[in-house]
């Protein structure tokens, strides 16, 4: 890390951070965010078990790819994620989405503020088996949605020691509590993933930047006095979001002065003038910043600024502090809500000044001066009806709804009805006047009016679906009875009844012809930690005629099978698991397995098992 670390012009791309490094491969994962998208989060095994992308939407293109990077990342991924904060949408989500029930956990914090930490701990063996794992830690504060904000993020490598390290005690807190915090009963698998993981960050020994002479991590929102950042001579602040309370004391800890804050417009007019005059100069993201040359506007996606930096210079020293809490009371001062932040200290002829970092030479030169009065205050009816909103979104996420399916062959076979089952004295919904449910992989044509059921505590029809469309995510839409003003989120529920067939069902609806069957073979064999032939595979490059001809003659694919087991790394674990969920899935079309394959299949396994070499 040297001054030119927070320069715009160095950018750290999500799918390269999460990626294994060279002659390794993904082991083991627990991702902590406020928000999710579906989308995001299905190319997110893409990233760890497969291979990068430049943008996220590459990667949806191609949905054996997000098939497999699923399978792939099976019990050895959780993600946290605030309940009520995963974002929907009226269009039906992919049936892969319910892939991602085995993965998604939903926390709240435990003082009733927000669960906002960004971290990714993540571990990494060697291909060949040999030598040490890998770990690394990303602090972000950016989450796992498709936001095209500017944001900042930390990654160190490392390795596990003999010894506990204190400076790790705040990141083995948080992922240790992880599970304690979920709104809904969570397996046995993801607890033991979980405190597999934390106990690797506490013994873990970091590789740090240039420039940085030493960093120390620190959590609030699980007891005790909030972290703040020390005093220092002088300090700057960047903060999407702000208060009256949180920014004055900031600008306290600098006994010389506050030179510089940069936050958004529609935050600044919400701040008294005098707290404003405590920073020398005060800016906002320049409107030609927030997208680059030639972009355009994605909808439904946040632009704009969403980095959480703090600098402070003190003595000969600069302290640099990234993370994801904002400059609020709940994030520094009632500790309400759960934050994780990660501070490097470096020599300031090194590391940088705040001027440095902050100013026209750094990330200021993004900004403009903020002119007071430029943009009115929200609304105090419209905070209100947020808050109305905020409410019902809790009460509805917080592990008081589950789901219900049962067979229903009235609409013809492979058919599933779901139910909704409110607790059963109800749940109050004051100033809400509509609310509408229905399963994300059916959209909004399927939704049903639920808010007299809820309140009355009375189980809701939610419909007949077919089985690869029974999921546990349900998107919800609320509106507020003053304003109008209305909220779209989705929420995974416990569910009863869940067809055990359904995974393979899913993956019936995506392989479900001859061509996608050799083009997912071939991915399967590819030689795992090769992302560029991965890539291929999933793309479909060189996996027409070729792989045609190949089953018809069988001894190119007994070539690939052979070289399989000769690698021992599960490939042919992972073949043989295709085989067996495309049989459960007694679903209506052509059988996608050529008959040839089948054949040379069972031949292959007879050889092996006869030889006791089957894996």
């Amino acid at each position: 890390m040297n001054r030119a670390t927070l320069d715009p012009e160095n950018r750290l791309l999500y799918g390269d951070s999460l990626q294994a490094p060279p002659g390794y491969r993904f082991d083991a994962g627990v991702a902590t965010t406020f928000s999710l998208d579906f989308e995001t989060a299905l190319a997110v095994p893409v990233s760890l078990a497969l291979f990068a992308a430049d943008n996220r939407e590459e990667i949806l293109q191609h949905p054996i790819a997000l098939l497999e990077g699923a399978e792939r990342i099976s019990g050895r991924l959780a993600v946290f994620a605030e309940a009520g904060q995963i974002h929907a949408g009226l269009a039906q989500q992919s049936r892969l989405c319910s892939l991602l029930e085995k993965v998604i956990v939903e926390v709240q914090a435990p003082g009733e503020g927000s669960f906002h930490p960004k971290i990714w701990a993540l571990r990494f063996k060697p291909l060949d088996e040999e030598g040490d794992d890998v770990l690394r830690v990303l602090v972000l504060s950016r989450n796992l949605t498709r936001d095209r904000s500017w944001d900042i993020a930390v990654r160190l490598d490392g390795r596990r020691t003999r010894q506990p390290k204190a400076q790790n005690r705040p990141l083995y807190a948080l992922l240790s509590a992880l599970p304690d915090l979920a709104v809904s009963p969570v397996p046995d698998e993801q607890r033991a993933l979980t405190s597999e993981l934390a106990e690797d960050m506490r013994y873990a020994e970091w590789s740090l930047p240039d420039a940085c002479e030493k960093f120390e991590f620190a959590v609030n929102g699980l007891g005790g006095r909030p972290w703040q950042p020390p005093e220092c001579t002088r300090i700057g602040v960047v903060s999407p979001f702000c208060d009256d309370d949180a920014l004055s004391m900031l600008a306290g800890k600098a006994r010389r002065s506050a030179e510089i804050l940069i936050s958004r417009p529609d935050q600044l007019a919400c701040i008294a003038a005098e707290t404003l005059d405590d920073f020398a100069h005060v800016a906002v993201l320049d409107e030609m910043a927030e997208r680059e040359d030639g972009e355009e506007a994605i909808s439904g996606a946040l632009e704009g600024l969403h980095a959480k930096i703090i600098v402070a210079e003190h003595s000969w020293d600069t302290r640099l502090t990234l993370g994801s809490g904002n400059a609020t009371k709940p994030a520094f001062i009632s500790g309400r809500n759960v934050e994780f932040f990660i501070t490097f200290t470096g020599k300031t002829s090194k590391l940088g000044s705040i001027e440095a970092i902050l100013g026209e030479n750094g990330f200021g030169r993004l900004t403009r001066a903020y002119v007071p009065g430029e943009l009115a205050a929200a609304d105090a009816s419209e905070r209100a009806a947020e808050r109305v909103l905020l409410d019902a979104r809790r009460a509805l996420a917080r592990g008081c709804l589950s789901i219900r399916c049962e067979a229903d062959v009235t609409e013809g076979p492979g058919n599933w009805r779901m139910w909704l089952i409110p607790p059963a004295g109800g749940i109050a919904l004051a100033n809400i006047n509509r609310v509408r449910v229905w399963p994300i992989t059916r959209g909004e044509g399927h939704s049903r009016d639920a808010q007299a059921s809820l309140e009355a505590g009375e189980a809701l029809d939610l419909g007949v679906v077919a089985l690869a469309d029974v999921t546990r995510f349900l998107a919800i839409e609320m509106k507020e009875r003053a304003t109008g003003q209305s909220v779209l989120f989705s929420t995974g529920l416990p569910i009863e009844g869940l067809p055990a067939e359904r995974d393979a069902a899913i993956m019936r609806s995506v392989i479900n012809d001859r061509k996608t069957f050799l083009r997912y073979l071939r991915l399967l064999l590819t030689a795992l930690g090769d992302p560029f032939a991965a890539a291929l595979a999933a793309d479909g490059s060189g996996s027409g005629a070729g792989w045609a001809m190949a089953v018809a003659d069988d001894e190119p694919l007994l070539e690939e099978l052979v070289r399989a087991l000769c690698a021992k790394d599960g490939r042919l674990d992972a073949v043989d698991r295709l085989m067996t969920r495309l049989t459960e899935a007694n679903t209506e079309g052509a059988d996608p397995i050529p008959e040839e394959f089948r054949v040379l299949w069972q031949t292959f396994r007879a050889v092996l098992e006869e030889s006791g070499n089957g894996e």
